[in-house]
């Protein structure tokens, strides 16, 4: 069976070629992924994909801009030969790489990242989204310095995470990692959710995923959990849009999960903050699960709101 194989940025690129056209990066054979994990339909055929500019790392990733038969995408590229350079567990990450390529073909929705293809070998995996020209939801926030969002373009971003957890929940989906890091925004300032390496089936969730940072209480403490861990999330990214700030920035990741999960410690809510909205954030960072809204009555919420500031 043919096997792709990758070799360096300096190695392959042609310096009469535009710097992004690393389309020599990739060879293959005449071998085709078959028994990966993957649908051969989502398959990424390298003969038609051109591989630009880094312009993000993970703790395991690396992901470049890129063209995929006529469209812009973000390639995300994962080593899984022996531990990475990290220490990662290979099963690990594997596992992460196959939940994404499980649950994102099948979302599909104005307010998700839309899938594009994708390819594992025994050496690595790799994922093809659309591009988001403006990044992340955290590098906006971080460009603003901490200064408020417009209070119209604030409800916005709200609204559209909103709907696309709606939408995530409703195909029986839970996220588990929702936060600015994993909301993308592109070139008309719209969001989208992407990052599906931990998200679960409903009725199979059991384990302690997530940030903790944006971690329910429930979780934290190794509960029984459902899909109300995304709505505490919500929360918490509700409360950056409004404050323009990370939760908890004075603490540790481990200090935050213990004063949350021993003494219910929630942000201070600015005092500027719309009444409607510090009523919502506090209803989805309840302690209790069961009191915190579904995700189609914060977008009900929102909606009325963004209503009022048009009259």
């Amino acid at each position: 069976m043919g096997r792709l194989s990758i070799r360096s940025h300096n190695k392959c690129k042609n310096h009469k070629e535009p710097s992004w056209a690393l389309t020599k990066c990739f060879h293959h054979g005449s071998g085709r992924n078959v028994a990966m994990g993957i649908s051969p339909e989502w398959n990424i055929d390298f003969s038609n994909l051109l591989i630009g500019h880094k312009f993000s790392q993970g703790a395991h990733s690396q992901i470049y801009y890129g063209i995929y038969k006529e469209e812009h995408v973000a390639f995300k590229f994962v080593k899984v030969g022996g531990n990475d350079q990290k220490g990662a567990p290979i099963c690990l990450l594997e596992t992460q790489f196959l939940r994404e390529v499980t649950f994102l073909p099948r979302l599909q929705h104005q307010n998700v990242v839309k899938f594009v293809a994708a390819y594992k070998d025994t050496d690595f995996c790799c994922i093809l989204t659309e591009y988001q020209q403006k990044g992340s939801l955290r590098l906006f926030l971080k460009t603003l310095e901490s200064k408020p969002i417009c209070l119209k373009r604030m409800v916005g971003f709200a609204l559209e995470i909103a709907r696309g957890m709606e939408y995530i929940h409703a195909k029986g989906v839970i996220h588990r990692d929702l936060k600015p890091e994993n909301v993308l925004v592109d070139g008309d300032f719209h969001l989208k959710i992407s990052d599906f390496g931990i998200a679960c089936e409903a009725s199979k969730c059991d384990s302690l995923k997530g940030t903790y940072r944006w971690m329910a209480p429930e979780m934290i403490k190794g509960k029984r959990y459902g899909r109300k861990v995304d709505v505490y999330s919500f929360g918490l990214v509700l409360w950056e849009l409004v404050s323009g700030k990370v939760p908890f920035e004075d603490m540790s990741p481990i200090q935050v999960a213990v004063a949350v999960a021993d003494r219910n410690l929630r942000p201070v809510v600015p005092s500027h903050c719309p009444h409607i909205l510090s009523d919502l954030m506090k209803q989805c960072w309840d302690l209790k699960p069961e009191k915190r809204p579904e995700f189609w009555h914060v977008v009900r919420v929102l909606e009325q709101f963004d209503q009022l500031l048009l009259t």
